[in-house]
């Protein structure tokens, strides 16, 4: 059923399925994937709606999949139907997130202008430490709606977060076996799978073909990996002998305590991972207003 436009629209935003195209999924990164087709989707709407401006996020990986082929269809379907285009490849920290999360993003404006780059942050992002270090001690399994903070915020990052209540909900942390939880404890901050002995992981057919990311302990004095699957990936709390709960990892892509997820915990769990960090969309979207703002006042001066 096509969606109908009111003829006022702004800016159109999509995030077409990224899974097809992530390094870590070799054999659907190619365009005889359908999935993989599904920006045309977006673009379609962009024809008919032609608003101001277009802007698409995914994966780095977007950019290598099918030799880069995908990418050029992009900037040359806009391009014909009147936009410019600018690629802009952002790492979350740059923003102030903690986290090292790059993402690729199509920014396109319509006219003959192009697209100015979007400005990085230059302060340090904060740690683990400093994003979640005030946020409750927690059990493997753990299921609490609501809970006071620990303490007082570890940064101005935190405090930023915080509720005026004093405290947050979403305090829920998937319940793992006797077994894996046998695992996390031989793992140090910084390390995986590797640190598990191998007769703890007999299950595993090959576990030489683990990835990296799996099993991995977070350092509270870094920035976290990527929050992606993170309980499929069990990711680990740095001091804890458990996965991250809902809210930790929502604090390490920046979302404020008062924002809930809905649905069960994987369904939280994926909401958190699947998203773009709310610090790293303030950027792209002021950049965008910024420069809205800059051609209203030169429309005004000019009359």
């Amino acid at each position: 059923m096509p969606i109908q436009s009111d003829g006022d629209e702004k800016i159109l935003f999509g995030g077409p399925p990224c899974r097809g195209f992530s390094t870590s999924n070799q054999r659907t990164r190619s365009l005889s994937n359908p999935v993989n087709g599904l920006y045309r989707h977006l673009l379609r709407l962009a024809r008919s709606w032609l608003p101001d401006w277009v802007v698409l996020e995914n994966v780095g990986g977007i950019l290598a999949t099918a030799g880069g082929e995908v990418v050029k269809d992009i900037t040359r379907m806009l391009r014909d139907i009147g936009y410019e285009t600018r690629i802009e490849v952002l790492n979350s920290r740059d923003f102030g997130v903690p986290q090292d999360r790059t993402r690729v993003f199509v920014v396109a404006r319509r006219g003959s202008e192009q697209p100015r780059t979007i400005p990085r942050q230059v302060s340090a992002p904060p740690t683990v430490h400093e994003a979640i270090g005030d946020l409750p001690p927690l059990e493997n399994g753990a299921r609490f709606s609501w809970l006071p903070y620990s303490g007082p915020a570890c940064s101005e990052y935190a405090e930023t977060l915080r509720t005026k209540e004093g405290g947050c909900g979403g305090h829920y942390v998937t319940k793992n076996s006797q077994k894996v939880i046998e695992r996390y404890r031989h793992i140090h901050p910084g390390g995986n799978w590797r640190n598990i002995p191998a007769a703890l992981m007999s299950n595993y057919k090959d576990r030489t073909r683990c990835h990296t990311g799996i099993y991995r302990r977070l350092r509270d004095e870094e920035g976290a990996s990527v929050i992606g699957n993170y309980r499929k990936n069990m990711l680990i709390h740095p001091t804890q002998d458990r996965g991250l709960s809902v809210r930790e990892a929502a604090r390490l892509q920046s979302f404020p305590d008062w924002f809930e997820f809905s649905g069960s915990i994987g369904f939280q769990q994926q909401q958190v991972g699947n998203a773009v960090p709310p610090l790293l969309a303030n950027a792209v979207f002021s950049g965008i207003l910024e420069a809205e703002t800059k051609s209203m006042n030169e429309g005004a001066g000019g009359e």
